[in-house]
């Protein structure tokens, strides 16, 4: 009777334990960031002062919000602003726009702490349509433009890029409740099942 009841409580203190995180926000401190518009280096970045010059599609993530985006699209017509956390504010600066492919690829290199292992939508208020996200690589991502609405110029919305899922330390804990488990349900045998 004693092992049953210790078993159960195992059991319920498994269950209990038995959890995973979901995609962990990704730090960009200290990154350097490559950017693509169409497959060709048309993006302004912060480093270059938004000039279009030799490079300027790659500049250093800046930690600072609000003091300036990172890229600006060569034809001015999208802002990529990285967080610290690994959100993307992405805001339209022409409501005008032609029907076209828009398509975006940004590489972090080998200047992430972390693999980019989820990329997801967050605030979509200012839009209609969804853009089309996603992982290239452990270190790039990707986003198609081309069939959003947007709700009004300078309009923007958001996304978070991550880390991969990964369990919590619980899951250790529940291995651990079954193996004790099992431990005491076989020591438990009477003599007559020995």
């Amino acid at each position: 009777m004693k092992t049953k009841i210790i078993l159960e409580t195992l059991v319920l203190a498994a269950a209990l334990t038995a959890s995973h995180v979901g995609a962990a926000p990704i730090s960009l401190q200290g990154s350097t960031i490559t950017a693509s518009y169409n497959g060709l280096p048309d993006m302004l970045g912060l480093d270059h002062g938004y000039a279009a010059e030799a490079g300027s599609n790659t500049t250093a993530f800046d930690p600072t919000p609000y003091t300036g985006v990172e890229f600006l699209t060569a034809d001015y017509l999208f802002a990529f602003d990285f967080g610290n956390d690994g959100e993307l504010i992405v805001t339209l600066n022409d409501l005008a726009m032609a029907p076209g492919d828009y398509r975006v690829v940004f590489d972090f290199g080998t200047t992430l702490a972390r693999n980019i292992g989820s990329f997801t939508l967050l605030d979509t208020s200012g839009i209609g349509l969804l853009p089309a996200l996603s992982i290239l690589n452990d270190h790039s991502i990707a986003l198609d433009l081309s069939g959003v609405t947007w709700n009004d110029a300078y309009a923007s919305f958001s996304a978070q890029i991550g880390t991969a899922d990964v369990p919590e330390p619980a899951g250790i804990g529940l291995l651990l409740a079954g193996s004790a488990g099992f431990a005491l349900a076989r020591r438990r045998k009477t003599p007559a099942q020995r």
